[in-house]
């Protein structure tokens, strides 16, 4: 039982990761598709009920947000694993403009999204954390990112 949280602002390549990585494997969560909190949370709370796999494909860019998937998923014995696309603001107004016409974000609430970007922590209550960079040739190259230096106690 795995509950997936991406983390990026708008054209940061969430949705293709999800696609190429969990299409065929785990629920997309996605607000866009569901248009409201409340037929989300079903799908969470159905996801957790059957045990199934999700992913929860929104920006998330703040820790209260993340909360919402991540506190019911631990508490159900889901494996909690974050991506983290970190904002590259050009990069991501150059693939809105790809979007069709209904689907572009207005650049001023990507750039927004942006500014309100807390960028998650392994103590939110991830089990794994991952970076997550989109090359040049539209590849996804997934980092860990390293730990913190422990004091010697």
């Amino acid at each position: 039982m795995e509950a997936v949280i991406l983390v990026g602002i708008q054209g940061a390549g969430k949705s293709s990761f999800y696609r190429e990585r969990f299409f065929n494997s785990h629920i997309r969560i996605n607000l866009d598709m569901l248009k409201t909190r409340y037929r989300e949370a079903l799908l969470v709370q159905a996801c957790i009920l059957a045990k199934q796999p999700f992913v929860v494909d929104n920006t998330n860019v703040l820790t209260s947000e993340r909360a919402r998937y991540i506190e019911p998923a631990r508490e159900a014995g889901f494996r909690v694993v974050g991506y983290f696309f970190p904002p590259d603001i050009r990069a991501s107004i150059a693939r809105n403009k790809k979007r069709t016409a209904r689907e572009v974000i207005p650049v001023p609430a990507l750039l927004g999204t942006a500014k309100r970007l807390q960028e998650p922590q392994p103590g939110e209550g991830f089990d794994r954390l991952y970076i997550v960079r989109l090359t040049e040739a539209n590849e996804f190259l997934v980092e860990e990112p390293e730990e913190p230096a422990h004091s010697g106690v």
